[in-house]
């Protein structure tokens, strides 16, 4: 006989099979790990306190890299293989691989895993959607991965194609809620557009979106009408309104240029433009994204040129430094650091094409679409060309918030029946 009792509150989105199981009542080891203090719970924790039976009797894969980790930083992967009652068959690496220890970009290879013995198949190199040879030695998969609140971030994107894949094959997936370290609230930023769809935009959702990845995979599975067999494990104890910070969860680098949860707001900012390999980010120094800056700015006019615009909760604070690889390696960079003084108002979207449309108006000579493959990239990026072409054109940062301003009120609307907190 059972040591608790669980009701499950199965709640359907739009017609399709999509589960979201909250625990009501706990036992007494998850009465501990919820306890007064209200620390959030993650969804892996959810998962194996109280929904293990979801997958006695089947065999599992999981897709999860080292940002994939319960509240006292043990990997997934380890608590599944370690559990009697899970069967885990086979893992999956996104981008950076399980491990986190391959460069942005770079592809990832199938592999062995040394601890556990298990077959790792790689969903970022010349495969980026599983295959059913991939999925043949699983009945159901799940996904931990924690996301950023970017929507140019690769994993959601993977996440995507996994449950198109699930939906292809007929196998079920599950996705472990983890927070959206920028809240849940704001939201900012125009929507991807026809023919710019990619793994670095894959919803046609904002930029930030303010939605957790089990947000996004209802969203998807069912904007898409993909009819997957998809169960969402909820967090417990998350408010939208939580930064990372108020969680009480620590962090892990979701990836080598994303070291503390901060990393997040500034990625936002300046990872856009970073893009085109004209303005550097800060990537290959030691505050990476936290920088605007090239050869040709001068960091005392640039600074005080981006002060006067009053940006809502950020300063801007003059730097000069010599990037230690990436971009510019060995330059010296002239710009400016940013200061983020208040993580609730600041917009960094908003602020990054600012910082655009200030070094285009202070340095008119210095093409930063300098024509190549680069603007392609920047493109697929901010989901279309229409931001290029209205900053060539002159267009004022206002001017190119209401061309979008349409299309991200409808998304709002639709945004709201996938919110689970």
């Amino acid at each position: 006989m059972k040591k608790s009792i669980l009701f499950l509150l199965v709640l359907f989105a739009c017609s399709q099979q999509t589960h979201v199981l909250k625990t009501e009542k706990v036992s007494g080891q998850a009465k501990a790990a919820v306890s007064m203090e209200k620390s959030v719970v993650l969804g892996v924790e959810n998962f194996l306190m109280n929904h293990v039976d979801l997958v006695r009797g089947k065999r599992v894969g999981l897709v999860t890299n080292q940002s994939g980790v319960d509240s006292k930083l043990k990997s997934t992967i380890d608590l599944f293989y370690e559990n009697p009652d899970i069967n885990l068959t086979a893992l999956y690496g996104p981008e950076h691989g399980i491990r986190g220890d391959v460069f942005a970009g770079h592809k990832v290879s199938d592999q062995t895993d040394p601890k556990t013995g298990l077959p790792v198949y790689s969903l970022y190199g010349k495969t980026r959607k599983p295959t059913e040879e991939m999925l043949a030695n699983v009945d159901v998969i799940f996904f931990d991965i924690q996301d950023i609140g970017n929507r140019s971030y690769t994993y959601i994107g993977t996440m995507g194609l996994l449950i198109e894949a699930a939906a292809e094959f007929n196998k079920e997936v599950v996705i472990l809620d983890r927070p959206n370290p920028m809240g849940g609230e704001a939201v900012e930023g125009n929507i991807v557009h026809e023919g710019y769809f990619s793994l670095v935009g894959y919803y046609p959702v904002a930029y930030r979106h303010g939605m957790t990845i089990g947000e996004i995979a209802k969203f998807h599975n069912s904007e898409k009408d993909l009819g997957a067999k998809l169960t969402v494990i909820p967090m417990l104890n998350w408010k939208r309104e939580m930064l990372w910070q108020e969680t009480g969860l620590p962090w892990v680098p979701t990836s080598p240029h994303v070291p503390y949860w901060n990393t997040v707001f500034y990625i936002m900012a300046t990872g856009t433009f970073g893009e085109l390999h004209t303005i550097s980010e800060g990537v290959g120094y030691t505050s990476p994204f936290e920088f605007a800056a090239a050869t040709w700015i001068d960091a005392d006019n640039f600074a005080k040129a981006l002060n006067k615009l009053n940006l809502p909760g950020v300063l801007f604070r003059p730097i000069h430094y010599k990037p230690y690889y990436f971009s510019f390696k060995d330059q010296e960079m002239k710009g400016v650091q940013l200061h983020i003084t208040d993580y609730r108002t600041f917009k960094p979207f908003i602020t990054g094409l600012h910082i655009m449309k200030t070094a285009m108006d202070l340095y008119p000579d210095q093409d930063i679409f300098a024509e190549g493959n680069r603007i392609s990239s920047f493109n697929r990026v901010m989901g279309s060309d229409a931001i290029t072409n209205a900053l060539k054109n002159g267009a004022s940062v206002k001017e190119i918030q209401q061309q979008w301003q349409d299309e991200l009120n409808n998304f709002l609307k639709i945004r709201k029946q996938y919110l689970l907190y």
